[in-house]
């Protein structure tokens, strides 16, 4: 007789059914959302010569940020990678941002990178050197 007053069975099981697909729903788009994100790394990579760069691509093509360190390779083969890297972005639509002296932030299609970091280096050029402290520069580090 309660039941008969406020409504029936009918439209009870009507609003269980919603709310359990919803929930569902829910649960589908959570998996989703935390699969992509066990995707998703920030991989710190030092390679010690060119033969490493597809390692570098691979990460990225499988949806993963890459930080390189360039300062172990010389500087001819440091050229190549950032060469083959470049290439590998423009073809996954990703993005590339320099972060200081041979360090470089790869990133594929979907991740946003915001701010900019300085450059140091262009005031220290501007300040008065000797002779001798900028050829020790010139063979300690390589013109990024």
């Amino acid at each position: 007789m309660f039941k008969g007053l406020f409504g029936s069975d009918d439209n009870e099981q009507e609003v269980e059914e919603e709310v359990s697909e919803k929930k569902e729903e829910k649960s589908k788009v959570s998996t989703k959302y935390n699969n992509m994100m066990d995707n998703n790394k920030m991989i710190l990579f030092e390679p010690r010569a060119y033969s490493e760069s597809q390692q570098i691509a691979n990460y990225l093509k499988n949806n993963n940020s890459v930080i390189v360190n360039l300062k172990r390779v010389s500087p001819d083969q440091a050229k190549r990678i950032v060469d083959f890297l470049s290439g590998t972005i423009y073809a996954i639509e990703g993005g590339l941002e320099k972060l200081g002296g041979g360090i470089f932030l790869c990133t594929p299609k979907d991740v946003p990178v915001e701010g900019k970091i300085t450059d140091d280096s262009q005031n220290t050029k501007a300040s008065k050197k000797t002779k001798d402290d900028e050829a020790t520069q010139e063979n300690n580090e390589m013109d990024w």
